[in-house]
């Protein structure tokens, strides 16, 4: 695999104040949280408790309210996990993600999104997420499958096009494209049968935002899984 760049984290701590900037660099991660956030069940017993995987900023918190969870972010920067604190994070943890500092089976939902097409073992990554999940726990995971359109999109198309939400040039490195078969045998590996779905933008909400008449656009499942992708699934 190659080697994960060294000024990683450098780039998210110099973002960390636009984590929730609607029009900035890293607004479409917050489109794609209420998407995954509709996949996690209502917390079934008191005390249950939810990790978020390279949390970053906390833009998945909001839209947990109300779940009955504990929710506990873990990330590489500080600078982001002070974001986090700020929103329905009750917890936030600084840590390697394929190196989770937590005991087997302690968590009742794990999600880990936009993060395993950024290191450089997210085969790992998963392992660990499944580790730390308890039997009959949900784990949730989305990424960037490793095919040609998700480079032509993601990369050439997403980074380079003058609008509003383009991430800066060289955030994806096409080489760190998540394998879908491979992934969902590691997750099975460990004791989770993931079923995968596309994700992508709403047409019309996002002709809406790039004419700055809308602040979001809503991502909707597909049958495609080529571009960006959701696994879901629960441990035996």
């Amino acid at each position: 695999m190659p080697a994960l760049r060294s000024d990683f984290i450098t780039d998210y701590d110099v973002l960390a104040d636009t984590w929730w900037d609607p029009r900035g660099p890293l607004a479409p991660l917050g489109w794609i949280a209420p998407a995954r956030a509709g996949f996690v069940p209502v917390a079934e017993h008191e005390g249950a408790r939810l990790l978020d995987v390279a949390c970053g900023g906390g833009l998945f918190g909001p839209h947990l309210a109300g779940k009955g969870y504990r929710v506990v972010g873990v990330d590489l920067s500080a600078l982001s996990l002070n974001e986090a604190r700020k929103h329905g994070f009750d917890e936030v943890v600084r840590a390697d993600i394929a190196r989770l500092p937590f005991a087997q089976g302690s968590f009742d939902v794990v999600t880990a999104g936009q993060c395993l097409e950024h290191v450089p073992d997210p085969f790992a990554v998963v392992r660990e997420a499944c580790r730390v999940l308890r039997p009959g726990g949900t784990l949730i995971v989305d990424t960037i499958a490793d095919t040609r359109l998700a480079r032509l999109v993601a990369i050439t198309l997403a980074e380079n096009a003058p609008v509003p939400g383009r991430p800066p040039r060289g955030t994806h490195d096409h080489r760190l494209f998540v394998n879908r078969a491979r992934l969902t045998r590691t997750a099975r590996s460990q004791g989770v049968e993931l079923r995968l779905l596309g994700l992508r933008p709403h047409l019309r909400d996002g002709m809406r935002y790039l004419a700055g008449r809308r602040e979001d656009v809503r991502m909707i499942p597909t049958s495609s899984t080529g571009v960006l992708y959701l696994g879901v699934g629960k441990k035996w």
